[in-house]
């Protein structure tokens, strides 16, 4: 029993030591984020195949040529030993921009570490370039001048000493009323370039990519910049800008005089309504010197007598033709009778009868007279 007993136990420490030594997973997905001279060797790691324990990580670097000679880990230039993060700084390793190197980590506990994941790397080929440090725009007369600042190292050491004088640059440009789909693009090696043939007073936008032909590599474009053209602005500008003020200021008067007849009727209509008052109300309004009056008359003579003496012409014109028509009724009933004595009577009787109606008619005109003298002219005046 005792020798069972000891068996058993023998066999669990066992299997814990066995456990404790097993293999650790290696670090996965390894890669290198690089630009111009920035190197950051990243990766990922599965935590839950490290429970309970503490999981470092170690980083390595060597020459491609001195690996193929290399018999031991010292031989390897470790840059991150036994760190937390899932990166490592290559930044300020003793790396050749035109070198080849070998990149490699691994993970490690208390107990054990995990085998090695290796990579290649070549800055000059695999590192990103980047876009020009600055740039700065000058407008000199219509033309525009842009200044470039070459991308810099870690060191701020120009790219282009690195890169042997092969960077270059595209300029793309266009009027910023458009769209920067229809720019228009000038590769240049210089760091000082002027754009000529442009519109005078328009603004212009620029953006400038940097380019590395040997490896086909580029970078993205830098933060565009705008800029106005000067010189004198062409004649058809200024008469369109001319025409447009002119239509602007005859809408505004417009306006103006619009708001004005609005607010006059307004105010009539308040001050002033369309209702008129009566007659006989606008009479009491009016002054003496507004009533209508009656002239008067120096005399009743000199206005009434003109009165009379139409009406006296025309009585006495009524009566010459009563009479007329009288003499004629006579001529013919006279006439039936004989030619001697027709002629005696009617002559006779022709004559008393005119002075007959001749005195009648003065008679009745003296009395028109007086009459209209003492009534009626007097009531009419009045």
């Amino acid at each position: 029993m005792n020798a069972l007993f000891g068996f058993g136990v023998c066999f669990v420490l066992l299997v814990n030591v066995s456990a404790g030594f097993g293999d650790l997973r290696r670090p996965e997905n390894v890669r290198i984020d690089s630009l111009n001279t920035r190197y950051v060797l990243r990766w990922d790691w599965p935590h839950e195949t490290a429970a309970n324990q503490t999981v470092t990580f170690t980083a390595q670097y060597i020459a491609e040529f001195r690996s193929r000679r290399a018999k031991h880990d010292e031989d390897w230039t470790s840059v991150c030993v036994n760190v937390l993060e899932h990166r490592c700084d290559f930044t300020g390793a003793e790396m050749m921009y035109w070198g080849l190197y070998l990149l490699r980590v691994r993970a490690n506990t208390s107990r054990q570490s995990s085998g090695w994941v290796q990579i290649r790397f070549c800055p000059d080929k695999h590192a990103g370039l980047g876009p020009p440090s600055s740039v700065k725009l000058n407008t000199v007369g219509g033309d525009l001048e842009i200044i470039i600042r070459d991308p810099l190292s870690s060191n701020n050491e120009s790219m282009k000493t690195l890169l042997d004088d092969k960077l270059s640059y595209l300029i793309q440009y266009w009027r910023r009323s458009e769209d920067p789909q229809a720019a228009t693009f000038l590769p240049t090696k210089n760091n000082v370039v002027t754009v000529t043939k442009l519109d005078r007073q328009t603004w212009y936008c620029v953006r400038v990519q940097s380019c590395y032909n040997f490896y086909n590599k580029s970078s993205v474009f830098s933060d565009t910049h705008c800029a106005r053209t000067g010189g004198q602005m062409p004649y058809w500008r200024i008469f369109l800008y001319f025409l447009i003020s002119l239509l602007l200021c005859f809408l505004l008067v417009l306006l103006l005089f619009f708001c004005f007849y609005k607010m006059s009727v307004l105010l009539k209509n308040t001050f002033w309504p369309a209702i008129q008052l009566p007659d006989h109300i606008q009479e009491l309004w009016l002054s003496d010197s507004e009533k209508p009056q009656l002239l008067a008359p120096e005399s009743r003579e000199s206005v009434c007598e003109p009165l009379v003496m139409v009406r006296a012409v025309l009585d006495a014109e009524e009566v010459d033709e009563q009479s007329s028509n009288a003499e004629d009724q006579d001529s013919s009933t006279h006439g039936r009778h004989g030619s001697g004595d027709s002629g005696v009577y009617s002559a006779e009787e022709d004559s008393g009868r005119r002075s007959t109606s001749h005195a009648d008619l003065q008679m009745s005109v003296t009395k028109h007279r007086g009459e209209l003298h003492d009534g009626t002219l007097q009531q009419l005046c009045a």
